[in-house]
């Protein structure tokens, strides 16, 4: 176990060494969000919960959490609960059996790969589930984004920009309509590999792209 900081902020967070641990992506997404005050926050796929604690900073909303590993929501219990965040629940469970009153806000870091072979993945279960799609897809995430939001919610996702085309697809699909968009570039390369989204639930059509967020190794 670990004690490490969310970057551009003065809050710690537990990580676990055998686990997916808060990156570069997570920080961006973190900062790029946009929460109003009181506002209800769902992150799927929680992990250790660092992005909630971002949420944190922005709302005194319900803050809710949810991961398909045990051990993770376990992880994120306790960083909630050492912030002394009192208006939070975390939730084991896939997220399509997920039922909850519609919320203001999700935010996902989801797994970016799909899984074509078995020799792709991850030894570990844990890094496993954390970056391949073996239980959140993009269409399962879209879909999920868009029965648990309110209409006109906003819902943020960090991805890679190879899976763009795919993006747009499945957020049309689910009548989540693309606001906001940011590509990522590494100081050393000169094309983009991620990408920040905002999108409205039943928003209208009129997406902004940013000048490109260029990040240090």
């Amino acid at each position: 176990m670990t004690y490490d900081y969310l970057p551009g902020t003065d809050i710690y967070l537990h990580q676990r060494k055998d686990m997916f641990r808060m990156n570069t992506d997570t920080a961006l997404l973190g900062h790029f969000m946009k929460i109003k005050e009181d506002e209800r926050v769902l992150d799927i796929g929680t992990n250790n919960g660092a992005l909630l604690l971002y949420a944190s900073l922005y709302t005194k909303g319900k803050l809710i959490g949810v991961d398909v590993q045990k051990e993770a929501c376990e992880l994120a219990q306790m960083n909630l609960n050492e912030h002394h965040i009192k208006d939070f629940e975390i939730i084991h469970a896939d997220i399509k059996d997920v039922v909850c009153e519609p919320v203001d806000v999700i935010i996902c870091n989801p797994p970016y790969f799909k899984v074509t072979s078995d020799k792709q993945l991850n030894v570990s279960d844990y890094k496993r589930i954390a970056r391949h799609e073996c239980y959140l897809t993009l269409e399962v995430l879209c879909a999920s984004a868009n029965r648990l939001l309110k209409e006109k919610g906003r819902f943020y996702l960090v991805h890679r920009s190879d899976r763009l085309v795919d993006i747009c697809v499945e957020m049309r699909k689910n009548e989540l309509e693309i606001k906001t968009l940011q590509f990522i570039r590494d100081c050393e390369n000169d094309m983009a590999h991620g990408i920040l989204i905002e999108a409205v639930k039943q928003g209208n059509v009129h997406c902004k792209v940013m000048k490109e967020k260029i990040v240090s190794r």
